[in-house]
């Protein structure tokens, strides 16, 4: 039996190679992690000062279908385009957010 410790897949199996970010993408995309934590928990927090709980409650007061809402303020993995969709969720509920930058993802 051949020792298969050490060899690589051949090439048509492999995983695609995810390409490599630029030191400045990383930076940036780190900002808007954390920018969507902050945008999450001010949601949050003005919905449950609000007393907005359900769902169907969040997603109208969001100005979103209910499932939409509930991914966005919930989620863990980071997507492109959450910044945006968190300020305007922001926005509409008259949240200030606090060193927000200026423009969209940016």
């Amino acid at each position: 039996m051949a020792n298969l410790h050490g060899m690589s897949l051949p090439p048509d199996l492999s995983p695609p190679a995810k390409p490599k970010l630029t030191p400045e993408e990383r930076r940036a995309r780190q900002d808007d992690r954390l920018t969507t934590i902050r945008l999450r928990m001010l949601i949050g927090r003005e919905l449950e000062d609000r007393g907005i709980s359900t769902p169907a409650a969040i997603g109208d007061a969001l100005g979103i279908p209910a499932a939409e809402a509930t991914k966005l303020l919930t989620r863990h993995q980071w997507r492109e385009g959450d910044v945006a969709l968190l300020k305007a969720a922001a926005a509409r509920l008259g949240v200030q957010v606090p060193g927000a930058r200026g423009g969209v993802g940016g």
